[in-house]
């Protein structure tokens, strides 16, 4: 069946793309025997498909890179690919141009190592690797919550806020999808349902629960809005994902806690506006969830900074 789909694949068949995606995202070893050909019939998107690729596979994009690719598109897809294996052959190869970037690179948007966000890492100050999502990853699932009367409210919109996530990382659960982010104690972020959907959205937080209006947060001059109720819902943390890579920003019953993200644009690790350093990716809740349609919110925690964040995509 697999076999098919590569065929179709390369042939531009839209539904077998996804197909071969769906089964990348559920268990990533699945496709790796079939990778080279992937690699040999210029399939080279979603990324997500090499997740299991092996050194051999690693070491051939690796080439095609250093020889020279033929358009600045294949080549954004090839560090793309690259960053998404998260392999170290792939991890030194990115520092290796980063550091003595090929004249080819010239026309890149970011640096090659820039490139290691799309795949969920980065690398800190020290030139360590650091990981921005967690290897675990749990259902969200939404319970209705009562109004809270006289509550504050969006200082941009006067809609109430929304409490989009309240969670302990005394529950182990928790504290195995937070454990990359270094936060001990109770997590509740706090947003706009409304004006999130126009900006990225910071919160300050504390670790009994806090969690209010960040002054770090930047009107746009294009923000017209008028007020609007957030959904009576609350996630609560279900049952584990069988892997880390299920989350849906599309489907009834893919908000997740954890994990990496379902990206509906492209992949946007928000930066803490406090120190501007990656935050860490906490996980998202999806619109088909809360009755709204399309769309997804994507958390985001840097807890050094006790800044939490909101960031809003739809197609």
């Amino acid at each position: 069946m697999i076999q098919d789909l590569v065929a179709a694949a390369s042939t531009g068949d839209d539904d077998a793309v996804y197909e071969l995606a769906r089964i990348a995202a559920a268990d990533p070893t699945r496709l790796a025997a079939h990778l080279p050909e992937l690699l040999d019939r210029g399939v080279l998107w979603p990324p997500t498909l090499f997740r299991a690729a092996d050194r051999e596979v690693v070491e051939s994009i690796v080439g095609r890179v250093d020889a020279g690719v033929a358009s600045s598109l294949e080549l954004n897809h090839l560090l793309v690919v690259l960053a998404h294996t998260r392999s170290e052959l792939a991890e030194a190869a990115l520092r290796r141009w980063q550091e003595t970037p090929p004249t080819f690179m010239d026309g890149l948007s970011v640096s090659s190592l820039g490139y290691a966000r799309q795949g969920g890492w980065t690398v800190r100050p020290d030139g360590s690797r650091r990981e921005l999502c967690g290897p675990v990853a749990y259902e969200l699932v939404m319970r209705e919550v009562p109004e809270v009367p006289d509550g504050p409210v969006c200082p941009w919109c006067a809609s109430p806020l929304w409490t989009v996530l309240d969670l302990d990382t005394g529950a182990p659960e928790v504290r195995q999808a937070l454990a990359h982010t270094g936060w001990s104690g109770r997590l509740r972020i706090t947003t706009c349902f409304l004006c999130v959907n126009y900006t990225t959205l910071y919160a300050d937080v504390t670790p009994d629960g806090g969690s209010s209006w960040s002054s770090r947060n930047q009107r746009p001059d294009y923000l017209r809005c008028s007020t609007e109720e957030p959904p009576p819902l609350l996630p609560v943390v279900g049952p584990p994902r069988s892997s880390p890579y299920l989350a849906s920003a599309w489907d009834e019953g893919g908000s997740t806690l954890g994990g990496t993200p379902d990206w509906i644009q492209d992949a946007e690790y928000v930066d803490c506006a406090a120190c501007g350093r990656p935050m860490d990716y906490l996980g998202l809740v999806g619109g088909a969830d809360l009755g709204w349609g399309e769309g997804a919110d994507y958390l985001f925690l840097h807890a050094a900074c006790g800044l939490a964040a909101v960031s809003y995509q739809q197609s």
